[in-house]
């Protein structure tokens, strides 16, 4: 019978309803925080020139590292704040982890607010050319820009779990990868492979952009593993429950298999931390390495999705063995069809594996249903029901 988690603050509709309202208003009094100090950043900042939108001391410039800063500290605001309530397990973990997990969330958002000031406002330029503004236009853009940055941030911190750390690494790689392209020197270097970003000799901007998002996805990665092995465990519990309510023998084999999909996810982050560590002019045999075993770890997280997380909906698996069916498409298009080179193997690659991954997330949450309310992490599957048969 579906038990109810009585230990968090929405234990019952009308005080999950208070601590959604709670969330809300503290990320309102956050976003108001920051926007105050941007602007008065902007007033001193701008004073006795006109800024343009974009370039060198531009708006942009400074809503960059205003915006960062106020979703950095949002962040950190947010997220201290679940760990004492909502994921009060988060805390239980090592110190260093717990350190290393959260500078890695920081700077994934940071760089996210970064990134975007910095396309929007060039944007803008580009859409207002000409355009300059005094030091009040300039700080209110300052203000909005940070308000909106630091608003996010804490409601993203303070509402964190699978799903929305698996967005934010897709969405933290796209965006990394993309401004690595963009600030290529070398307008050629997708004739080699992408790891011709991280060599250096694409730039230095371009070099320090694509080997810190690498190795930053690499550590979000393995703190995404926390949040689904959680999930898993929560999964292969509720599925014993059932089979103790109708009298079954608990299942050997169709288990949730926690324990593999957390080594195959964490395997993974260290991997990408040691493509990103070690570059390819640095060593080529070792940043190959981590390439392979890369590869090898997720065929076989993969392949053995029915065996490692049961119970999902069939269209999981279809989807699943579609990716692999679209991943060796794409490896037989580059070799032996030569249709394409290295660079647009990797990139389709990385889009199929990221699309899966977010796909996954969702779906474990969805099936242990913990994705919807802060504090329910120990309910049972959403709206009561019992878990569905495993696919066969």
């Amino acid at each position: 019978m579906p038990t109810e988690d009585r230990r968090g603050a929405s234990s019952t509709p009308g005080r999950g309803n208070g601590a959604q309202a709670l969330v809300e208003s503290r990320a309102l009094i956050a976003g108001g925080l920051a926007a105050l100090f941007a602007l008065v950043v902007g007033l001193v900042g701008f004073e006795g020139y006109r800024p343009s939108l974009a370039g060198d001391r531009s708006v942009a410039v400074f809503a960059a590292v205003t915006s960062g800063i106020a979703a950095g500290a949002g962040f950190v605001a947010g997220y201290l704040q679940t760990i004492r309530g909502t994921h009060s397990w988060l805390s239980a973990r090592p110190l260093a982890r717990q350190i290393v997990d959260g500078a890695a969330l920081v700077v994934v958002h940071a760089s996210i607010a970064v990134m975007s000031s910095l396309v929007v406002f060039r944007i803008f330029q580009d859409a207002f050319f000409g355009l300059t503004v005094d030091s009040y236009a300039g700080g209110v853009m300052l203000a909005i820009a940070a308000g909106i940055a630091a608003y996010a941030s804490y409601d993203s911190g303070a509402r964190i779990n699978a799903s929305t750390i698996a967005l934010l690494l897709a969405g933290f790689m796209a965006s990394g990868m993309l401004v690595s392209m963009l600030a290529a020197e070398n307008p050629l270097w997708w004739h080699i492979m992408f790891s011709e970003l991280g060599t250096g000799t694409a730039g230095q901007t371009s070099f320090w952009t694509f080997n810190t998002t690498i190795t930053t996805s690499g550590v979000i990665l393995t703190t995404l593993s926390a949040f689904v092995t959680r999930d898993l465990k929560l999964w292969a519990d509720a599925l014993d429950r059932r089979d103790e309510a109708l009298g079954r023998a608990r299942r050997r084999f169709l288990r949730p298999r926690a324990a593999v999909v957390r080594w195959s996810l964490i395997g993974i982050g260290f991997c990408m931390m040691g493509i990103g560590l070690v570059t390819l002019h640095a060593s080529e045999p070792v940043h190959t390495f981590f390439v392979r075993l890369l590869t090898a770890i997720l065929l076989v997280l993969l392949l053995g999705i029915p065996l490692w997380a049961p119970g999902y909906p069939r269209a999981f698996y279809v989807f699943t063995y579609g990716a692999v069916v679209l991943l060796a498409g794409a490896a037989y298009l580059w070799f032996p069809l030569r249709y394409y080179n290295l660079t647009a193997l990797e990139l389709a690659a990385a889009g199929i594996v990221f699309s899966w991954l977010v796909v996954f997330i969702r779906n474990t949450t969805a099936v242990t249903g913990t994705a919807a309310a802060p504090g329910h992490e120990e309910t049972q599957p959403v709206n009561g029901a019992t878990p569905p048969e495993p696919a066969s």
